[in-house]
């Protein structure tokens, strides 16, 4: 790799496995490369990616095309979708695991389930790559999906997306306001954050409200994470995290990924990608003043949202790498905020 892909970027969150759900590409064009969206193989290569988390996610009945043009506007509450049946979320999330799948036996990513095995695969020819579930949907109230879908190799989970589930409320897409809206965890939540901290399933705060993140906070015994989040005093939007939440994930030794979505990085919240990458800066300056060097990292967000221009996709990251060191982050900062942090956090998380 050239000084320009290197260090190697481990990444909080991408939707890659969607676009897969919904026919859109097969794991074949991944490993051979793809037209449209964020992530490819011949891309990773080329732009330093060495992986993520791959996230599986049930999506609601589509309107995604309203809620970008509502994203748009100066002021924007998006309501919250309602909550996904059982069954469709099972059924639907069986197939996301075996896209999963399908894209390791296409040979576009190696699967991760310890730091260790994301530490050498980084470097390999494919993807690392670490199987997420965004929303718990799937889950039920005894929790044995949860059993199963580990022994699948799930290592990560949001208790919710920006809906209800049974174990809480997710925070909608609204700007300007603060996350604190809703009820926070329901008993079934809470029962699932300790059977993740038995089983060392990571748990993702993103999308989570206020009272959730402080419910999760109380109850775990591992790191707080927010995989694909930004800094509410940068952006004031409902998915951004407060200083005050900050305070509680550095205290946690947890750790926050920047994400790239333009509503939470722009100060003025708009899904408008005409912006400079100064506006992923001043999050990241934010987040390390606030969590320190050890606990900031990348969560892109890459194949589901608008990403500002100068990024484009994974093969645009060189781009953000440049400015980065031109704003004064070392190489010793880059290695940690590129993969380093990631893995010391996972390392505390999983134990391996």
């Amino acid at each position: 790799m050239s000084l320009a892909q290197t260090p190697p970027i481990f990444d909080g969150h991408n939707d890659l496995l969607l676009r897969l759900l919904r026919g859109a590409v097969s794991a074949s064009d991944v490993v051979g490369g793809l037209s449209s969206g964020h992530i490819d193989l011949p891309r990773a290569r080329s732009g330093g990616f060495g992986g993520g988390f791959f996230a599986v996610f049930v999506p609601s009945p589509s309107k995604s095309g309203d809620d970008m043009d509502a994203m748009a506007q100066p002021q924007y509450d998006l309501p919250l979708p309602e909550m996904i049946p059982h069954a469709e979320a099972l059924e639907t999330t069986w197939k996301g695991v075996e896209a999963f799948e399908a894209l390791a036996e296409a040979g576009a990513i190696t699967p991760c389930t310890t730091a260790a095995e994301i530490e050498v695969a980084l470097t390999g020819p494919k993807m690392a790559a670490v199987l997420h579930l965004e929303g718990a949907e799937a889950i039920g109230p005894d929790l044995s999906e949860l059993h199963e879908l580990h022994a699948r190799g799930l290592r990560s989970l949001g208790p919710v997306w920006s809906r209800p589930t049974i174990f809480g409320n997710g925070v909608p897409f609204r700007f300007p306001s603060t996350p604190d809206i809703g009820d926070g965890l329901s008993e079934a939540g809470k029962r699932l954050v300790k059977e993740c901290n038995d089983l060392k399933i990571m748990i993702d705060l993103s999308h989570l409200n206020e009272k959730g993140v402080d419910d999760v906070a109380a109850l775990t015994d591992a790191p707080l994470v927010a995989t694909h989040s930004n800094a509410y005093a940068v952006t004031p939007h409902a998915r951004n995290l407060t200083d005050r939440q900050l305070a509680m994930i550095a205290e946690s030794d947890g750790m926050v990924g920047v994400n790239f979505a333009s509503a939470f990085l722009r100060p003025d919240g708009r899904m408008d990608p005409s912006c400079s990458l100064d506006v992923v800066l001043r999050h990241f300056d934010h987040l390390i003043e606030k969590l320190g060097e050890d606990r900031v990292g990348f969560g892109s967000d890459f194949d589901g949202a608008t990403v500002p221009e100068g990024i484009t996709d994974i093969a645009g990251l060189p781009n953000l790498r440049a400015a980065m060191t031109a704003h004064g982050f070392d190489a010793a900062l880059m290695e940690k905020l590129c993969s380093g942090n990631w893995l010391r956090v996972l390392r505390k998380t999983w134990g391996a």
